[in-house]
């Protein structure tokens, strides 16, 4: 039997994908995209006049998750590596119409498309050669795609995966229920491909893998939690195959118990091994201590 506190954020998950699908939405009640894109400015990202310095040479592109933004995702560890010297870009993808605010639920092998637009416009407006990219969970998965069929590993140093859906999501065993519940299945793929392409064994998810999880010449650094309550089971992140590391990050800091959001947006332990995973060269160890550094 799963644990209650489990079951009721996994339960959770469903109830937003209902909200966002099935409820009308009125435009006026999301918050101005204007603004808020005008606050990541503010802070230092999103400046398409930043160029990179000698010490971080490459800008990095942060991909948000499933329900995530280009903003709200990002609060946390966006100023981190701004203040650390970076270039720091982000961008929103996954879009359904109707739907403001809550992205990532468009059909992945088209957002893997919009990732690869914004890649070039970074690209073209700093001058790099490359660019590393930083991904949460479904945004940790998705740039694999572009990787691997959309041309991307000419222009990728590194991919960054936090808490990543790299083979798909039982979602604490709730997605093989769904056969029992006749229609449901067919709704959440025709009304948000993006979490039917997530599950596992999924038509996407078996696509993607075919043939390895990786490919030449881009490197691949995953920071998984034990305590992941959407990506399950945890251990299905880690990625094989050359130029890999995969990081459980109680195994860096035992006392860290960030599940599935926290690790991506406001964890500072998990934000030192993401500049460590972006400047090997410079890496310092992450211990529990990270979270002043």
């Amino acid at each position: 039997m799963l644990p209650w506190k489990h079951a009721v954020r996994a339960l959770s998950v469903l109830l937003l994908t209902a909200a966002a699908t099935l409820a009308p939405t009125a435009a006026s009640a999301a918050p101005d995209r204007a603004e808020t894109v005008a606050a990541a400015s503010s802070r230092g990202w999103n400046d398409f006049s930043c160029k990179p310095s000698a010490a971080h040479p490459r800008p990095v592109v942060l991909v948000h998750g499933t329900f995530g933004n280009s903003v709200d995702n990002w609060l946390g560890l966006a100023p981190y590596l701004v203040n650390r010297g970076y270039c720091v870009f982000s961008l929103d993808y996954g879009q359904l119409p109707g739907v403001p605010f809550f992205h990532g639920l468009g059909p992945v092998e088209a957002s893997a498309g919009q990732l690869a637009t914004y890649v070039d416009r970074v690209l073209a407006a700093t001058g790099a050669p490359e660019v590393d990219l930083v991904g949460h969970s479904q945004g940790g998965m998705m740039p694999r795609w572009y990787l691997k069929f959309l041309g991307g590993a000419d222009k990728v140093n590194a991919l960054v995966g936090i808490a990543p859906n790299s083979h798909g999501t039982t979602l604490l065993g709730l997605t093989r229920l769904l056969p029992y519940f006749p229609g449901v299945e067919d709704l959440i793929s025709s009304s948000t491909p993006g979490l039917a392409d997530q599950v596992a064994g999924s038509p996407f998810v078996t696509r993607l893998n075919e043939g390895g999880d990786t490919v030449p010449g881009v490197r691949y650094h995953v920071i998984a939690t034990q305590y992941d309550e959407v990506v399950t089971p945890y251990r299905s992140q880690f990625l094989s195959g050359p130029n890999v590391t995969n990081v459980l990050i109680q195994d860096k800091c035992a006392l860290d118990l960030s599940e599935h959001v926290a690790i991506g947006t406001v964890d500072r332990v998990t934000f030192h091994e993401v500049a460590n995973a972006l400047d090997p060269a410079r890496a310092t160890p992450t211990t529990c201590l990270s979270v002043i550094g």
